[in-house]
């Protein structure tokens, strides 16, 4: 089925799945409003925006199976790619509501409409992966980014979740203006805004050392950089993750993160392809410093949500390698890559959420022993830890996915083995914080006088037995869903064109 995306009714069916979910999202907006706020009426909206994401699931999974495609041209995308990155940002939402409801209690938080807003922030996310104009992306970057400066600062008790929130703000404020001057200038240069008429302009008119398209790149690739936290716009990535909610900074650090990747692949990719030498060293450089700086710092916090965070720094860089392969894998590697990190992602805080109680603090100091007195607390986290890490066989699909990134560094022909052996020395040293708090809950005794975790509720136990088993199962047999990234992933313009305008090598 292809879609006439010239035609009003057909570009609405394009958009179904992003439609039911912003249209059930106004209507639970409504339900919210209704009644009084209390722990009950938080529960039942969380409940019925549940069932309103699996609903979207089955929407987009049923254009996808369908094969659905849009024609040439138009303002946003039909393709596999968008449908596997809606697939994502619903999974994290699912996994958002499913630890808000129950840890919603402990943080004083009864206001429902906390959960509507997780729904109005994966609806901009889907705006971003479906997005082929860079007014559409400028939309749901907008969307997104409103509805997640509300949620960093759900918990109106705590001073640090308004500090978390108003930073966000400011600075995520700050980034919109670099990103809309960036698109002002590649507008101005090109006379286009539909990326892949952009990528066109640059190609027949060769625009690859026009100043007022290097400077719109430039300001372009600092605006994403500041949504994905890349170093050195990174800055306000610890203290809101640390800040916020404890299943709010696991939807930043993963949902919002895969969103603005795919926007951020859908751009440099369709856009600014044939510029690859106006742009190809600045990423390399950035990928190159978010990994060894994220790393670093890493090492010496105490705080397991701020460890976190950095860990999450350090994963932009290496989503940054893909984004610099422009190798026909690098889509391939980055599905694959943002799946087996959501599910690593959710899966520890959902850990730190069951452990930290009703303080904002999460020491490290916590995990000492809890082999001794959760053991599957402890097993769980080190699946996720040693996801993260990119460990074999134990860590799941998490190796894979960075196996997989490390093939599309290699296989570039812009010469990035390099970039590839940086890779795995930064990740040999993120060994030093992961393992670190595998080695403190087996090979530690239980401090007297540690506050021991209440009992699991029944959805965050679902999610941490979700989690970790899709790790492990995926790990196992991962052929499938490479096969389906791959069969689903956007496809690049002819290589020896880019190589015929004078792409060079980058650093051996």
């Amino acid at each position: 089925m292809t879609f006439d995306l010239n035609i009003p009714s057909q570009l609405m069916a394009a958009l179904l799945p992003d439609l039911l979910l912003m249209g059930g999202a106004m209507i639970l907006m409504l339900v919210a409003a209704w009644k009084p706020e209390s722990d009950e009426h938080q529960r039942l909206v969380g409940q019925g925006a549940m069932a309103l994401i699996v609903g979207t699931i089955g929407a987009v999974i049923y254009m996808m199976m369908r094969g659905v495609t849009g024609s040439p041209g138009g303002v946003i995308a039909v393709d596999g790619f968008r449908w596997l990155v809606d697939i994502v940002v619903l999974l994290g939402a699912l996994g958002t509501i499913a630890l808000a409801i129950e840890h919603n209690r402990r943080d004083g938080i009864t206001h429902p409409e906390s959960h509507v807003l997780v729904l109005f922030a994966a609806a901009g996310m889907m705006i971003l992966a479906a997005g082929r104009d860079l007014m559409v992306i400028f939309l749901g970057i907008e969307i997104m980014s409103v509805a997640v400066y509300v949620l960093a600062g759900l918990n109106r008790r705590s001073a640090r979740s308004a500090e978390a929130s108003l930073k966000y703000f400011l600075l995520g404020a700050f980034a919109t203006g670099f990103l809309l001057y960036g698109i002002a200038l590649v507008y101005g240069a090109t006379g286009q805004t539909q990326i892949e008429n952009i990528g066109l302009a640059v190609q027949k008119h060769n625009l690859v050392n026009n100043p007022m398209m290097l400077i719109g790149i430039g300001l372009m690739l600092v605006g994403m950089g500041f949504k994905v936290a890349a170093v050195p716009f990174h800055m306000w990535a610890p203290d809101v993750y640390d800040g916020a909610p404890t299943p709010i900074s696991a939807f930043m650090a993963a949902t919002v993160k895969t969103a603005a990747f795919a926007a951020f692949f859908r751009i440099w990719y369709d856009a600014f392809y044939f510029a690859f030498q106006g742009w190809g060293l600045a990423t390399w450089w950035l990928a190159v410093i978010t990994m060894v700086v994220g790393n670093v710092i890493a090492l010496s916090q105490k705080n397991i949500q701020r460890m976190l965070a950095y860990s999450s720094i350090v994963h932009t860089g290496y989503l940054l390698v893909a984004v610099t392969s422009s190798s026909s894998l690098a889509s391939t590697a980055f599905t694959f890559y943002v799946l087996a990190y959501t599910l690593a992602t959710f899966g520890a805080f959902a850990v730190v959420a069951t452990l930290q109680g009703s303080e904002t603090d999460a020491p490290i100091a916590e995990y000492d022993g809890l082999w001794h007195s959760r053991p599957w607390l402890a097993v769980a986290m080190s699946v996720y830890l040693l996801a993260l890490l990119g460990f074999p066989v134990f860590g799941g699909v998490g190796f894979f996915a960075k196996w997989y990134v490390l093939q599309a560094a290699i296989s570039s022909p812009a010469g990035l083995t390099s970039l590839a052996v940086i890779l795995v020395l930064t990740s040999v040293i993120s060994a030093g914080y992961y393992l670190q708090i595998v080695r403190v809950m087996f090979m530690k005794t239980r401090p007297e006088g540690v506050r021991e975790p209440g009992p699991v509720g029944g959805l965050t136990r679902s999610v941490l037995v979700v989690t970790a088993v899709l790790i492990l199962a995926l790990g196992l047999f991962p052929s499938r869903l490479v096969e389906v990234a791959g069969s689903n992933g956007f496809k690049l313009y002819p290589y020896s064109a880019a190589l015929d305008i004078g792409r060079p090598r980058l650093p051996q």
